[in-house]
């Protein structure tokens, strides 16, 4: 029977504790070791390198944090690895180097983000987990990711993220369809969801949380925003505030 208690109940800070202006970067160690510093679970974001090295890293490539216009998927670790988040003189932390600072002390919820070859995401992900004793949870907003999960590791507590892709100009209205009613829930079998905040609440979730369903969502930024996901679902992962459980 798979432990879902930490994802409903823990304060889990997205993206580490990280400060808005990245003078603490988001997804960096330090970001980490202040969530740990506040005994907070921890979510975080990893891609991978062409070599296979996974990345604690949110975007496809190096731009926004960076400002450096590389793509992961077309570079390895060594081309990268000197490289400096744009206000900090953080480095940006592989996987391994994550686990090893967290080293067990709080749960980890970990989103992995295929920006390019999914199959070399999860077994590469997997590498640097297997020998790993802590508490974590994966979870994805591809269908597949979860699915590659179901089918090969379903003992690890897996999860389905979406939300309604109002914004987004790329998916045709079918696919966000699909995506927002989470069709594909049928042949992954999600243990959880994670639904974004601004969509909630909705009858897609309402119907899942009467089948007994872990719902969360993200990201809170506020208090109030803390206090209305865990009005009508489970919890919320949050970001620059400090939120108080009632």
């Amino acid at each position: 029977m798979k432990d879902l208690s930490w994802i409903q109940h823990h304060l889990i800070a997205h993206r580490g504790l990280y400060r808005e202006d990245q003078s603490i970067p988001e997804n960096s160690l330090k970001a980490f070791q202040n969530a740990l510093d506040h005994g907070y679970s921890i979510e975080l974001d990893v891609n991978a390198l062409k070599d296979g090295t996974v990345l604690s890293f949110h975007d496809d490539d190096f731009q926004r944090l960076c400002n450096d216009p590389r793509l992961l998927s077309d570079v390895s670790y060594e081309e990268i690895r000197d490289l400096r988040y744009v206000n900090s003189d953080e480095r940006i932390p592989t996987l391994k180097e994550v686990l090893k600072l967290v080293n067990g002390k709080v749960p980890l919820l970990i989103e992995l983000k295929p920006q390019g070859d999914i199959l070399l995401l999860c077994q590469s992900f997997m590498k640097v987990m297997k020998d790993y004793q802590g508490v974590y949870a994966i979870f994805s907003f591809h269908p597949k990711v979860v699915r590659w999960f179901k089918k090969n590791h379903p003992y690890i507590i897996r999860g389905q993220i979406s939300e309604y892709f109002k914004n987004n100009k790329e998916l045709k209205s079918i696919s966000k369809y699909l995506m927002k009613s989470m069709f594909f829930n049928r042949f992954t079998k999600p243990d959880f969801i994670s639904y974004g905040l601004h969509d909630m609440p909705n009858k897609y979730l309402d119907k899942l949380k009467k089948k007994g369903i872990v719902i969360i969502s993200y990201a809170a930024r506020s208090q109030e925003q803390f206090d209305f996901v865990k009005s009508h679902y489970d919890n919320t992962v949050f970001e620059f505030f400090l939120p108080k459980q009632k």
